[in-house]
């Protein structure tokens, strides 16, 4: 009954456990560091304030016999799906302006 109930650690263990409790102040202060940064761009996201756009109204003028047969949004892009006489054509369109940016047309080989 003269043992203590926690020994004195030999100089191996008290150098391991120094290293130990340094490789866990490395691992919490990176834990805390990516935290910081998640809400930090969550904050950021949330709080930025977008240019208000006023509304614009634009007429696109469609090939004669131009019929539309899809749209979609496509990341910064409108999409409008035509066909044409019985030909398919996809025209882009910018979201934020609505100017044209490009036109696909399709063709069947000969």
């Amino acid at each position: 009954m003269t043992e203590p109930v926690n020994p004195e650690p030999t100089p191996e263990q008290a150098a391991l456990f120094a290293r130990v409790r340094r490789l866990m102040l490395v691992a919490g202060l990176t834990t805390a560091l990516a935290v910081a940064a998640v809400l930090i761009a969550i904050g950021y996201r949330l709080f930025r304030v977008e240019e208000s756009r006023p509304a614009t109204d634009v007429t696109a003028m469609l090939p004669k016999g131009a019929r539309i047969t899809a749209t979609a949004v496509a990341g910064d892009r409108v999409v409008v799906t035509l066909d044409v006489g019985g030909s398919v054509r996809i025209q882009t369109f910018d979201l934020h302006t609505l100017k044209p940016t490009g036109t696909l047309k399709f063709a069947s080989e000969p």
